[in-house]
Formats: structure tokens, sequence, C-alpha cells
């Protein structure tokens, strides 16, 4: 009997129903953001699998007759060649506590850990080097302000949100989330973000990177549910933030009420319980209003989608609303028109 690994191509239905099966088996479920998958074969039986999507190990799986074999190394090391062939060297996974261990003869070292999950990297201070960065572009300063945003755009209300917390603290840290995962890029986000917040002195803006997770990629394959998963993202998510704060001395976090997004309405949920506990008070302001409805990022991206440009007028401050519809956000814009949903779910 021959033992080799291949790729697991999405067109061969009789391998996808092995690996389907062989995940349910190990209790996983498939991940809905797969972009490579691979199995190690005994003839023609599959006896373990992985996944990629982007710099992200998924759906690890082998088979419980086969623990012990060395067959998660053989796995890790394919996927991270793959990886790397797709311009990735800096990988991440998440996995049950109770697994691993398994992971750091493999090269992966942890993060942060909460009961469901734990945060893994191939970089053994990958995560300390990323806090001297953070320290080298603004140094300690207790009493410190943070506020984590998308801004997909940038608007009235997140100026509002941001302009009380500069008014409030002596120091706001704003970690504005990197990763493209939205028809507006990063680069054009970052533009409107620093333009609208000019007059803001004492705002120093952060990318995020890899760390400040984003729910785009957030596997939820082996968690029961679509709340359960969301909820041990935002406790993941408040366990690194909590180490962010201690590099920076950031003793407060300002977030916006959620009247829309189900999902961030869990996160402040999440956060409002946890982030005492770690010394840093959360202050959870009013959404802005305008003509009785909470300014949305969700309702100018609809704006765009309709070909409705106009409506965006008091929802964004002018310089959102020139790079918006400028020359250089023209492939954005026709994204979010061709796109089925531009609303949060």
């Amino acid at each position: 009997m021959s033992r080799y690994i291949c790729e697991i191509p999405r067109s061969d239905t009789a391998l996808q129903h092995q690996m389907d099966a062989l995940l349910q088996r190990e209790g996983i479920r498939r991940d809905s953001h797969l972009e490579y998958s691979c199995g190690l074969f005994e003839d023609e039986t599959l006896l373990a699998a992985g996944s990629l999507y982007h710099n992200t190990l998924r759906c690890l799986a082998v088979d419980d007759a086969h623990h012990g074999e060395g067959m998660m190394n053989q796995i890790v090391g394919h996927l991270t060649q793959a990886a790397l062939c797709r311009g990735y060297s800096h990988l991440f996974l998440y996995t049950k506590p109770k697994n691993a261990r398994l992971f750091v003869p493999l090269g992966f070292f942890p993060i942060a850990q909460v009961p469901e999950l734990v945060f893994m990297e191939n970089r053994r201070h990958g995560f300390s080097d990323y806090l001297h960065a953070l320290q080298a572009q603004a140094p300690c300063l207790p009493g410190s302000a943070a506020v984590v945003m998308h801004a997909n755009p940038f608007t009235y209300g997140h100026r509002y949100l941001l302009e009380t917390a500069c008014r409030e603290q002596p120091q706001v840290h704003l970690f504005l989330l990197s990763e493209e995962f939205s028809p507006i890029s990063y680069a054009l986000r970052r533009k409107m973000t620093e333009e609208g917040t000019r007059d803001l002195q004492n705002l120093v803006l952060h990318p995020s990177g890899p760390y400040l997770i984003s729910r785009a990629t957030f596997p939820s394959y082996f968690l029961r549910d679509e709340d359960q998963a969301i909820r041990a993202q935002a406790e993941l998510d408040t366990a690194i933030f909590l180490r962010i704060a201690a590099a920076l001395g950031i003793c407060h976090r300002y977030v916006g009420e959620e009247p829309y997004s189900h999902t961030t309405a869990l996160y402040n949920d999440v956060l409002c319980a946890a982030l005492p506990q770690g010394g840093v008070e959360l202050h959870v302001l009013p959404r802005l209003c305008q003509n009785g409805s909470a300014i949305s990022a969700s309702g100018v991206r609809a704006a765009i989608h309709d070909g409705c440009p106009a409506r965006i007028q008091n929802l964004v401050p002018e310089s959102t609303r020139q790079v918006l519809l400028s020359e250089e956000a023209k492939a954005a814009r026709a994204a979010l028109a061709e796109a089925d949903a531009v609303y949060h779910a």
C-alpha cells in the first residue's frame, strides 16, 4: 500500500465528499473560505486533509485511526509549500487548545488563547515584533485610548467617535483594519481616514496587521454555530487587544452602539464583559444620526451600489466624498455596483 499527498480539486466531487466525511468524523465543519485543499491518501482512501485560505491553514484533520503517525506534519509541510508558492510566508492557524501542542514542533507558536481557540503563527517573535513596531510609532502613554474600525468607508459616524475619544483622552490609537476584504481597498480607506482626521493632533493611526482579526477570514469551522463563532472570535480578539493595550498604555476603548450588525453587537457584548477585567474601560457612544437614522457605512456603500452618489452627501465628510468619487476609486465603485450585498449580515 502506498501513501501520497495530492491536491483535492474543487471539481472532483468524489474526493470532496471524502474530505467532507473525514472532517465530519473529526467534528469539523467545512470552512466556506477555502482556496486550496490537499489530502494524504493510502491508495484511494483519504487519511488526512488540510486547506488554505490566503495565509491561514484551515480544516486540518487526521483520521482518528491514524493519529500519532506523523500525518499532520506532512499535511502542514505540504500546505506551507503551497502557501509559499502563492506568496505567503507569514502563516497562521487556529486550533482547539487540546491540539495546540501538536503544532509547536511544526514551527507554529501561540499568540493568544481563549477557552475555544488558540491562535498561532509560524514566527516565534512575530507578535512581539509587531508590539515593538507599535511602540516605535507611538511610545507608551498611560491613560491612552483606542478605537478599532473598518472605515468602509469613513463616515461622519467614524469622525464623531474619534473626535469624542480625542477630546476626552490624551492620546488615541486608531487601528484601521488593513486586511483586504472589501471592494474599497485599504489604501482608499486609509486615505479617507487620514484626510478626515487631519485636525485631530493626538490621533495615531496604525494598520491592524494580521493580529486584530477580520470577520471575513475567521475560521468558524470547528464551532457549533455562527453566534458561538462570533463570540469566540471576539474573545480571542480581546485577548490580543489587551496585550496591545498593555504595550501602549491604553486604558480606554471607544466603540459605537450597533443597531444594524448582529456580528458587531455580539462583539460589543464580549468587549463589555472582558475589557474591564484587563484594566480597560469601555466607552459605548450612541450612534450619530441623520434624519432619525444612524449613519452607517453600509448606507454609503448602498448608495454607490444603487448609482445614487448624491445620497452620501450628509453621511460622509467632503474628503471622503471626493475620494469615493475620484478616478482612483473607479474600480471600487464598479465592484460595489456589481456586488450582491453591501449591508452587514
